[in-house]
Formats: C-alpha cells, structure tokens, sequence
C-alpha cells in the first residue's frame, strides 16, 4: 500500500490530535489515503493470506455484523444500497462476507498506518465489518468527535467530509469498520478510553481512506516507567544500612 500525499488530511490530522481540555486524555486522529498497489511486503502478505485461506468456500471469508444493524444481510432493492461492482463479494445480498484480496487491503492499510510499531497480519477476517449505512457511520464519526473537541471539530467538520469525498467518492465506496481484538493492536492498551476504525474503499478508484481516533488517558504509566520505580525503591533501600546512616 501507498500512502498518498494529502495536504487536506494533513491539516485535519494535526488540528484534531491534541490532549483535550480539562481532562487527562489524548486524541490520537488520523486520517490517510492509501492506493491498492502491492510492495515487496504486501506480495509476501497476499501469498501467505491465500495460501491461508485458499480452501475457504467460493474464496468468501466470514465477517462479523456490522455495527449499524447488527445483522449481515441487507435488501438490494434499496435505493440507498452500495453500488454494485466487480469485486465478487458485493454482487449479492450478503454483505457479510469478504474476498482475501479485499482482506489483504484492509489490513495492510492498518500495517501501513500503524508502522513499525504494530503488525496486523495476522487479523481475521471476524474481525472487521462491512457497514451498509454511510449515514450511520458519518453520524457515529461526527458525534464521537464533537463529545470529545466540541467546537474545534465543529470548525473542521465541513473540510473533513469535503476533503474525505474528494479524495475518495463516497458515494461509489464500501465501507468497512476494524473491530480491535484487544490483544495485540494499539486499541488494546492500557489507558484507552475507545476509538473507531473505518475503511472507505473505492473499487474503480483502487484506493481506500483510513479513517480512525482513539483516545487515550495519559496519567496511565508504562510498563517501562513502572520498572524505574521499583529499580529507585531498590536503589535507595541499598544505599542506606539498617541503622538509617549511610
């Protein structure tokens, strides 16, 4: 995957990352656009995901629900469904299936986000949703980030959608949502209040936006930091004899 120069998503990024006020947490906002194009790295990936999967029925993997419904199927009679396309998971009714190629882009976008500090290949497929309602996930998106700046996102909200449907269409997009396994990712660590993760990715475009926030206590201390106190209690206890004199 490509990270693609955005200078819109730029200046969001750095408005919205930031301690908020009269609180002890961290914002953590990224917003980033990622072109389909496979590297050294993502080939090895895609190899080791279809060898992985190759005997999966009709090369589909399961999805969990999606977040909005709660369930996994949707009426294509819809006026306000996705667009069909080529990709074969969306040219039926399921939408809670997803193809390996689509699988591996979701998750190298999440190893290209988050690298080097995190590696997500290993993530399955139940653990990412196909959302069918593009109304509920900018509804979730806005009213997650006004509850945390307030009027500062207020002041973005318009150049960030603008900017989001400039780059990416969202009208013509699929949208799926990261669902953390609370194990080995950034979203499972100590001090993490919550966070949302979102793909919008666009087929004819060959492109997705990661769209993601977490926030983060910062009064929770590291494990490397909790070590330094107890090396400092075992320092002082040994410079110091048993009568208290040096």
């Amino acid at each position: 995957m490509k990270l693609l120069e955005n200078s819109n998503f730029e200046a969001v990024n750095s408005a919205l990352s930031m301690d908020l006020e009269n609180s002890n947490t961290h914002l953590d906002f990224r917003i980033e656009s990622y072109s389909c194009k496979m590297a050294g790295n993502d080939k090895r990936l895609f190899k080791t995901l279809n060898e992985e999967n190759r005997e999966a029925p009709g090369g589909l993997q399961a999805l969990s629900p999606p977040q909005a419904h709660g369930y996994s199927v949707y009426s294509t009679s819809n006026p306000n469904d996705p667009p069909t396309v080529g990709s074969h998971e969306e040219t039926g009714s399921l939408c809670g299936t997803i193809s390996t190629k689509t699988l591996f882009y979701l998750i190298s976008t999440l190893n290209a986000s988050f690298n080097p500090d995190y590696d997500f290949s290993t993530a399955k497929s139940s653990e990412f949703s196909r959302e069918t309602s593009l109304d509920w996930v900018e509804q979730n998106i806005n009213s997650s980030l006004f509850a945390a700046c307030g009027d500062r996102f207020g002041a973005f909200k318009q150049q960030l959608w603008s900017a989001v449907d400039d780059e990416i269409c969202l009208k013509d997009c699929y949208i799926y949502s990261y669902n953390p396994d609370l194990s080995s990712d950034p979203f499972s660590e100590d001090g993490c209040i919550w966070s949302f993760n979102y793909f919008f990715y666009n087929v004819k475009l060959k492109r997705i936006v990661f769209f993601s926030c977490r926030a983060s206590r910062n009064d929770i201390p590291s494990e490397f930091e909790g070590d330094l106190e107890v090396d400092a209690d075992v320092t002082d206890e040994l410079m110091f004899s048993t009568d208290g004199s040096p």
